[in-house]
């Protein structure tokens, strides 16, 4: 049995693989990178989930509903010194938001950190964060937004997988008046830090190139991946299916940050793109840039020939599912169709 075949077998039998940085990984035919993820150890009832604020700030009273809630899965949670603290938009200095969430990465009692919300923050803490303890026994490390951060400096630098997903201040005030949405997504964050498989089923939109992919799923915030692109933190996207999303960006700004990862080689070689919400500002008066966000995506990629899919429910918006960063996915895009569905969910090692 040959290297990949072996791993194969270890991946169908629910084996997860600890891997170097992606330098480390290993070759498929066709030359591409293919990296394999460390699937954190999924939670039990009754382990301890810690709540931070790396970026902006939230008061512990805004946490109350999703500390309330994370309650009824039978999981408990730990709150951080900079939930209550702020900075200006901070949750908290500099300092004390990297000493807060340097603690829970060395926690070894915390299997989960979830930031309480996003805003802006963490890219300048990112150089002051140890990861020594956490990469020897990894943690799930859940939010979206600013978290992209954290999510693409941790999948590419040490090839552990995350969760993309809703934060505390998403959570519904009133769980007995949600209204179904909220809830599907909130217990979406459950369903993956519970182990169980993430399938979406979504609307086909004209613009989709049809198509099907597998590989590890990555992405985040579409101007947070421009802005850490070149770093320490950049994205690794080669041989994996792209997930993006973004708000209150014009289309000009929006086209710009296409352009940047196409010129930065981040979009030749995926598996596949999909392309979330997208909540743009209108064009001033007399500057119409006159392209839809449609548009702009399918020119930077026409030469390439992998699928592409819009209106995926993840973004700054209601129907934002909870995702697994680095969890291999198969991606179908058909005419009346489209799914992503986690390929197979790993036997996690902690």
């Amino acid at each position: 049995m040959d290297r990949k075949d072996f791993i194969s077998s270890l991946l169908l039998a629910g084996v997860s693989i600890p891997v170097p940085p992606i330098a480390g990984g290993s070759r498929s035919n066709n030359g591409e990178e293919q990296q394999i993820f460390k699937i954190p150890k999924y939670l039990r009832p009754g382990d301890r989930i810690g709540i931070t604020c790396p970026a902006g700030f939230i008061t512990r009273e805004d946490i109350e509903p999703a500390v309330q809630q994370i309650q009824t899965w039978g999981l408990q949670c730990v709150i951080g010194l900079t939930v209550g603290k702020r900075d200006h938009s901070f949750g908290g200095t500099d300092e004390e938001r990297a000493a807060d969430l340097q603690r829970m990465l060395d926690d070894p009692s915390l299997k989960a950190i979830l930031c309480a919300r996003g805003g802006y923050g963490i890219v300048r803490i990112i150089d002051k964060l140890n990861f020594n303890q956490f990469i020897q026994k990894p943690k799930w490390i859940i939010g979206f937004s600013d978290v992209t951060v954290i999510h693409s400096h941790i999948n590419s630098n040490y090839g552990i997988a995350s969760i993309h997903s809703k934060m505390c201040n998403s959570f519904p005030d009133d769980w007995s008046v949600a209204d179904p949405i909220q809830m599907d997504t909130i217990l979406s964050i459950k369903k993956a830090l519970l182990g169980e498989k993430l399938q979406y089923g979504f609307d086909p939109n004209p613009f989709n190139r049809t198509g099907t992919a597998e590989g590890p799923l990555v992405g985040g915030n579409l101007k947070t991946i421009e802005t850490i692109s070149g770093t320490k933190s950049t994205l690794t996207t080669a041989g994996k299916i792209l997930f993006v999303e973004d708000t209150g960006e014009y289309l000009y700004s929006i086209d710009r940050m296409f352009w940047h990862l196409k010129r930065a080689g981040q979009l030749s070689k995926l598996k596949a793109l999909i392309v979330g919400g997208f909540k743009v500002k209108p064009d001033d008066p007399g500057e119409e840039f006159g392209r839809t966000v449609q548009e702009i995506v399918l020119e930077k990629v026409k030469s390439y020939t992998y699928p592409v899919c819009f209106d995926f429910p993840v973004g700054h918006q209601k129907n934002n599912y909870a995702l697994k960063c680095g969890a291999a996915h198969r991606l179908e895009v058909k005419l009346d169709s489209c799914i992503l569905r986690e390929v197979f969910v790993a036997k996690s090692k902690g």
